[in-house]
């Protein structure tokens, strides 16, 4: 392969800034945003999880010190990512199951409509420590609504917070609060299957029964594939309503990982140590979101 001629390679450099120069003069100040506030801290996250780094003092090399004390020396990292998937395996499939349920009725043509969609989204958007201090007090053993209405029909109910069995299931029995977001974007799959498929349905005996299960389902899977990633991903990262509501208590039962990457990094000022607690994350949520991808070949179909 030759090499371009010096006046070549210089017209051709000239060219592409005539035709792409304003382009990339009007997205400069996200380029420029994004490669301070972003692309440099995520590179230099990774050395700093082979250093000891408390802010104060400069950053002193380790080597895989952290890596070694994140895998043999600290429960608690192990413990936080249980906690983790564990919620990750509940409220991943919870919110799926609801948010398609929720959909496929609102999808039905009945007056207001537009009203009892607007009041299932209306959730969705609503500030994540907002939603926890409500329920906190919804969930309070003693004052809360939720407890009352149980005692109203003879029921005593749990410390829901405040139990080790019971705190890690409120949290994710509470993720169904904000199902609304992923209910619209089913809404918009269920909008988008071909009525030619229904109407083919019907002309060969398919009751509505056969219909969601051999139509409707399998023309939505590409739509609940990307809520499921996006979930996944969410999960992992599940820090705001943990914080507020439990600070990981009780008993750790709700320290989930990115609760302790927190408190590793911002009480304990151990900024290698949680450099290195990111990339470990990092790492775990691209190897479950490739599973994801190649598992899609077995059910997801992209076909019309």
């Amino acid at each position: 392969m030759t090499t371009p001629a010096p006046s070549t390679l210089g017209s051709r450099v000239r060219r592409f800034w005539r035709q792409n120069g304003a382009g990339f003069l009007f997205i400069s100040p996200w380029l420029i945003g994004f490669t301070l506030f972003m692309g440099w801290p995520f590179l230099r996250s990774v050395y700093l999880s082979f250093t000891s780094y408390d802010i104060v003092s400069p950053p002193h090399w380790i080597g895989t010190a952290n890596y070694s004390s994140l895998l043999h020396d600290d429960p608690l990292f192990w413990k936080s990512l249980w906690v983790t998937f564990r919620y990750a395996l509940v409220a991943v499939p919870l919110t799926t199951v609801v948010g398609i349920a929720l959909a496929l009725l609102l999808n039905v043509e009945v007056r207001g409509q537009a009203i009892f969609r607007t009041i299932f989204f209306l959730p969705s958007i609503v500030p994540s420590v907002a939603t926890s201090v409500l329920f906190v007090w919804l969930l309070n053993p003693e004052l809360g609504l939720v407890n009352g209405l149980l005692r109203a029909v003879g029921i005593e109910g749990p410390a829901w917070l405040t139990d080790t069995t019971w705190a890690p299931w409120s949290l994710a029995l509470m993720s169904l609060w904000g199902v609304g977001g992923s209910m619209v974007i089913y809404l918009a799959g269920l909008k988008d299957i071909p009525t030619h498929l229904y109407e083919a349905a019907r002309l060969d005996g398919a009751n509505a029964r056969q219909s969601l299960r051999h139509v409707t389902l399998p023309m939505l899977t590409p739509v609940i594939f990307f809520n499921v990633v996006m979930g996944v991903i969410g999960a992992f990262q599940y820090f705001t309503q943990a914080y507020v509501m439990t600070k990981g208590g009780p008993e750790g039962s709700t320290t989930f990982y990115a609760l302790y990457l927190f408190q590793r990094a911002w009480q304990y000022l151990d900024m290698g140590y949680a450099s290195a607690m990111a990339w470990i994350l990092f790492i775990v949520v691209t190897s479950v979101t490739a599973v994801l991808f190649t598992s899609q070949k077995k059910w997801v179909h992209f076909g019309r």
